[in-house]
């Protein structure tokens, strides 16, 4: 049987160029190993064309990895996400040498990169939820790292997992609706779900559709539903706070918002269709979902 190609979202093939992993797989006149790049911008788009005005397909965080295969004379480099596998164009100046592996992650909702251990200079750059970073000392208030400071407490080290993806959900209320958008500057809904099971050690992939096929168990959409659920429409997803609260960066809101159950099955109902499926989440989706990650991660490489 022959090998299935990776979503094409996932793949990183163009008519003229493709990844030397999928050589065999698909044809193309040049293929590219690639380097590892690691994102030095405060969030980084990755946009379907490399063009500024081209659609936002999702963001890469400060100090996460990317592989590079190729930079266009126009300050364009296609690239591959290293934390979902996604495959489009940022900006060349948004990537950088490797450098020092991460040691932490950016807990706090939003931080600042200082200078020097000292707030009242001009941070240096924005921190995101989720954002890596290569902590080499504490002083004091500060966790020290090859580019500046952070508050100390607004860090953790990798490997410290969040208790309650819902939780670390509603901090983002209020966060504005970015379609594409997978920070605390602005997300979309697959990427508040993304965002909160990141934070507890889940690696979730991108997409709502992707989601709905991998992540938990499904369960019957007639309820009752309990905390933590995922509810999905066509293009949509939902966290369920409790049996009768919904959670969800929307464009009704253009924003991340709670809301009644009853009220927002009607609304969400009238615009694209009935709730289609819920989505469990148990004590080994973790894994599962690392395991299916990575093997889609690979795939796609």
């Amino acid at each position: 049987m022959a090998e299935a190609l990776p979503d094409r979202r996932l793949r990183a093939a163009r008519p003229d160029l493709a990844a030397a992993a999928l050589q065999g797989l698909v044809d193309a006149p040049r293929y590219a190993v690639g380097e590892a790049r690691r994102i030095f911008a405060d969030v980084a788009p990755l946009r379907r064309q490399p063009r500024p005005d081209a659609m936002l397909d999702t963001e890469a965080l400060y100090g996460e990895t990317v592989t590079v295969y190729e930079d266009d004379a126009e300050g364009w480099s296609w690239v591959q996400l290293g934390r979902d596998g996604y495959v489009g164009y940022m900006p060349t100046i948004a990537t950088g040498p490797l450098g020092p592996a991460p040691t932490h992650r950016v807990s706090a909702l939003r931080s600042f990169l200082f200078p020097g251990l000292d707030i009242k200079l001009p941070p240096a750059a924005t921190l995101v939820t989720g954002a890596l970073l290569h902590v080499r000392d504490m002083r004091g208030a500060f966790a020290v790292t090859d580019r500046g400071a952070v508050p100390a407490g607004h860090v953790v080290p990798l490997g410290t997992a969040e208790p309650d993806f819902v939780a670390v959900a509603a901090r983002f209320l209020g966060t504005p609706y970015l379609w594409g958008g997978c920070s605390s500057l602005g997300l979309d809904c697959s990427g508040l779900v993304q965002a909160a099971l990141g934070a507890c050690g889940v690696a979730a992939p991108r997409d709502s559709d992707m989601q709905e096929a991998m992540v938990g168990t499904a369960v019957d959409p007639a309820g009752p539903l309990q905390r933590g659920d995922l509810l999905f429409w066509p293009g949509h997803v939902a966290i369920a706070e409790a049996a009768d609260t919904l959670l969800h960066a929307n464009a009704h809101h253009m924003a991340v918002a709670r809301e009644p159950l009853v009220p927002a099955l009607a609304r969400i109902a009238a615009a694209v269709g009935p709730l289609r499926t819920v989505r469990r989440l148990g004590g080994v989706d973790s894994y599962l979902i690392h395991r299916t990650m990575a093997a889609i991660v690979t795939m796609a490489r």
